[in-house]
């Protein structure tokens, strides 16, 4: 292979076919430290200057309002740098090596920071879109003892290789769009949990009814609405469900559970009855299997009774009134949910109709929530592939 064959991504855009160039990173961008103005001087603090401590850079593509922010004088009395808006990759430095955001407002930071301001040569999306790249690089040469830290220097020194610039254009705007894509796709699927627990909310506490319906529900202990399976199997040739099995919030699996081997014993359940895992009950590791399996854990086998729908029972102990006595537990670092508190609590059950209708409506929800996700899984692979194969 050429040397400049190296230097060629796998994938290109049409009428590109020039080697990428070899550049240090303090070649493309002016890698610019931060500082912080004494703390027992107020008048450096509260002021109109943006301050970003490395603990605000979260997963966020963009920044535009810090936590705190300094004065004029702050700045002029502290090593603190101001930043240009839409230039600058806040990159940090320490505790936490590359978590990055674009500037959008100009702004300072402290000096957990090595802040990249991109020169006007580097398309800043395409150099925010090799964060990963760097981030792998910088965590390799940091140095420190207490915790890793990379300094200005080195972090310069970082090889990158990059096109012309009408070809970083190209490929930023390619990530620009599938990053907001996924942006879209990640905020609906915040919404559409954040419909369910209103429903669960507004339909449980009966502030919300279906038409045609309106007398009132009946209490009854939970005891009395199922029964708690306990007969145990070590089978391996029927399937085992553990809690790393489950997507927690989600009541979905997240692997093909047939294809595991063991005989860890468990408790036999048969398709329609609930697991619900009692261990750190927070955590909210629920299933509704249409399979014979084993529950291997800490987990509660529930099966419905005559008077309850086994798809009414799922959604059920979902709802706030039965996560709030499921959480009630001794423990501390182990908690496990009370059978005998959760037991004898009694619940508002309306009749099967009705039930039917909630599950229904529930059912519909999930299946959306579940194909939002399987949507953003996809485009999170295509732009893992894409930067795989346009990037070198």
């Amino acid at each position: 292979m050429s040397k400049d064959a190296k230097n060629v991504p796998a994938l290109r855009f049409k009428g590109y076919s020039d080697a990428w160039e070899k550049r240090k990173l303090g070649e493309v961008a002016d890698i610019v430290g931060g500082g912080t103005p004494s703390t027992s001087r107020p008048e450096y603090w509260n002021g109109e200057i943006d301050w970003y401590a490395p603990a605000e850079i979260g997963t966020q593509r963009y920044v535009y309002k810090s936590r705190r922010q300094i004065t004029e004088l702050g700045l002029e009395k502290s090593s603190a740098v101001m930043l240009p808006a839409n230039k600058t990759i806040l990159f940090t430095s320490r505790a936490g090596i590359g978590n990055a955001a674009i500037l959008t407002s100009p702004a300072t930071t402290n000096q957990g920071f090595q802040s990249m301001i991109v020169n006007s040569n580097t398309d800043t999306y395409f150099l925010y879109s090799k964060i990963p790249d760097i981030k792998h690089k910088a965590i390799r040469v940091a140095a420190g003892s207490t915790f890793l830290e990379i300094s200005g220097k080195s972090l310069s020194k970082i090889p990158i290789k990059l096109p012309i610039f009408e070809e970083q254009v190209k490929i930023g705007r390619l990530f620009l769009k599938i990053d907001n894509l996924i942006a879209a796709t990640q905020h609906k699927i915040d919404a559409l949990e954040q419909a369910k627990k209103v429903l669960l909310q507004r339909l449980f506490d009966q502030s919300w009814r279906f038409k045609d319906y309106s007398d009132p529900w009946e209490k009854r202990k939970f005891k009395n609405l199922v029964v708690r399976v306990n007969k145990t199997s070590d089978n391996s040739t029927i399937p085992s469900v553990e809690f790393e099995d489950i997507i927690s919030k989600q009541g979905r699996l997240n692997k093909d559970v047939r294809l595991k081997v063991n005989s860890k014993q468990g408790i036999y359940f048969e398709p329609q009855d609930v697991l619900f895992g009692k261990l750190r009950p927070y955590l909210q590791n629920w299933l509704f299997p249409s399979f014979y399996g084993r529950a291997v854990g800490d987990f509660w086998v529930l099966r419905a009774n005559s008077s309850l729908l086994s798809e009414y029972l799922f959604v059920l102990i979902q709802s706030p009134r039965f996560q709030s006595v499921a959480n009630i537990s001794s423990g501390t670092k182990m908690p496990r949910s009370d059978w005998n508190t959760v037991s004898n609590t009694s619940f508002s059950i309306p009749v099967q109709s009705e039930q039917r209708r909630i599950e229904q409506l529930f059912n519909v929800l999930d299946d959306l929530i579940a194909a939002t996700q399987s949507r953003l899984s996809s485009l999170e692979l295509l732009k893992k592939f894409l930067l795989q194969n346009l990037f070198i």
